[in-house]
């Protein structure tokens, strides 16, 4: 039994061995053809080996095998190879560093800290100035406050530019010169002092309150005067564009007062402003802007006080009509000064009811507005002149049935007191109606 045992070994030591042969000779075609490494001559083509047998199944996996696991090899190989470069670089790197800041951190460091606070000190005391300036001017400055104003942002912002130029010198003078004092031992990163941050801290701030100064002086001519809280824009000269006025109480006066805060945003030889009038008369309570000037009618329009150079376009100003009947004297105030006056005007004349009264626009000769009337007949808007449209702001609209004194009329006229809470008897502001026509409306 044993003897038949030794021939069928002999035979599996064969087959095992044309196995292997075949292996080794497919690996190494496999190298020649997937990787192509380049030797210093040329390899010449390998001469292929007969092999006694063949196992395609067998050699079709190790092959893949064999790939895996050399592209594995490779890869780690060069992962190996960039972390290396990569140590080495970052050391020399930091190395560089701490010499650098051990050479001029002693240098620059007192040099850069005086620098910064004597910059910190001048723009705070531009600051200062620039804010109580607008602490101390007027809501609506004057064009000499106003220019005034613009000086201070400017100086304050050439300041800044200034320190801003003196540091980056100061900064570029310590990087190209060494200084021969350096002490080369403890070599450290220098962290960010406290002064570097409070630095950094009032430059943050200032940049803010340059954005608030901006802003405040873009949004000096959007705020409205003496407290009010709306305003009615006109935004166009039209024939169309008016506000109508609807009185509770019926406008049969012997005395009255009528003002009002306008902003003009052009003026032409007339614009009216404020207008009562009636089919026999359009023209019983006038107040106008002609040009550069204030003009107040009653009765009739021959009839007027005239306040010259007295109107700015683009600028708020208070005006102030004030008439009676008993002695036919009729007054006109501009910014709370009495600016001009007559006696005689319309004296014992009274003023009719059942007219229409509206802004910014005069009625001729057309039926009066009533509450119901919403924006009126076919043809409402004919008997209103485009030339004589107001385009502007207009807020703080009142009229009481008595004549003010002086002293009334100049609280009303304050930019920065509370004249839009002292409301007229007759007409108002924000409690008498107001319809807005056309493209008008009220702003806040």
């Amino acid at each position: 039994m044993v003897w038949w045992r030794i021939p069928e070994a002999a035979f599996l030591l064969y087959v095992c061995a044309c196995v292997t042969l075949a292996y080794e000779d497919d690996i190494e075609i496999q190298y020649s053809d997937y990787y192509n490494e380049i030797s210093d001559g040329e390899t010449p083509a390998p001469t292929p080996s007969s092999t006694p047998c063949n196992s395609p199944d067998l050699t079709k996996w190790d092959k893949i095998f064999s790939m895996m696991e050399n592209s594995q090899m490779r890869e780690n190989m060069l992962l190996q190879y960039v972390d290396d470069i990569v140590k080495v670089e970052m050391g020399t790197l930091r190395g560089d560093l701490q010499r650098f800041i051990a050479e001029y951190e002693r240098s620059c460091g007192a040099a850069v800290e005086t620098a910064g606070r004597r910059m910190v000190l001048q723009l705070e005391s531009h600051l200062r100035e620039t804010l109580e300036l607008l602490k101390l001017s007027d809501l609506t400055p004057t064009a000499g406050n106003f220019n005034h104003l613009e000086a201070q942002i400017q100086q304050l912002l050439s300041a800044e530019h200034t320190q801003t130029s003196r540091l980056a010198k100061l900064e570029s003078s310590c990087l190209s010169s060494r200084s021969t004092g350096a002490s080369k031992n403890g070599l450290h990163l220098q962290e960010v002092t406290p002064e570097e941050v409070a630095l950094d801290e009032v430059l943050a701030a200032m940049q803010e309150v340059k954005a608030e100064l901006d802003e405040e002086l873009k949004s000096r001519q959007r705020r409205l005067p003496a407290g009010c809280e709306m305003a009615l824009l006109f935004p166009m000269r039209s024939r169309r564009i008016y506000t109508a006025i609807i009185p509770d109480v019926p406008l049969a006066l012997s005395a009255f007062t009528v003002c009002m805060w306008v902003k003009p945003t052009s003026v032409f030889n007339k614009t009216v402003l404020f207008s009562y009038g009636h089919r026999r008369n359009p023209s019983e309570i006038q107040l106008l802007l002609a040009q550069t000037s204030a003009v107040f009618t009653v009765g009739e329009e021959a009839s007027q006080v005239e306040a010259r150079s007295v109107v700015s376009p683009g600028q708020w100003i208070h005006l102030c009509g004030a008439w009676s009947s008993e002695q036919g004297l009729a007054t006109l105030w501009v910014g709370g000064k009495k600016m001009a006056s007559k006696p005689g005007m319309a004296k014992g004349h009274n003023l009719p009811e059942g007219g229409s009264l509206q802004l910014g626009q005069e009625r001729n000769g057309c039926c009066p507005l009533s509450p119901t009337s919403g924006s009126g007949v076919a043809g409402f808007e004919g008997s209103f002149d485009p030339k004589l449209a107001f385009a502007g702001k207009m807020t703080g609209v009142n009229m009481w049935d008595t004549v003010l004194s002086e002293q009334e009329i100049s609280q009303l006229a304050a930019q920065r007191g509370q004249g839009c809470q002292h409301r007229g008897s007759m007409v108002a502001w924000g409690v008498t109606e107001m319809v807005p026509h056309g493209g008008a409306q009220f702003i806040y």
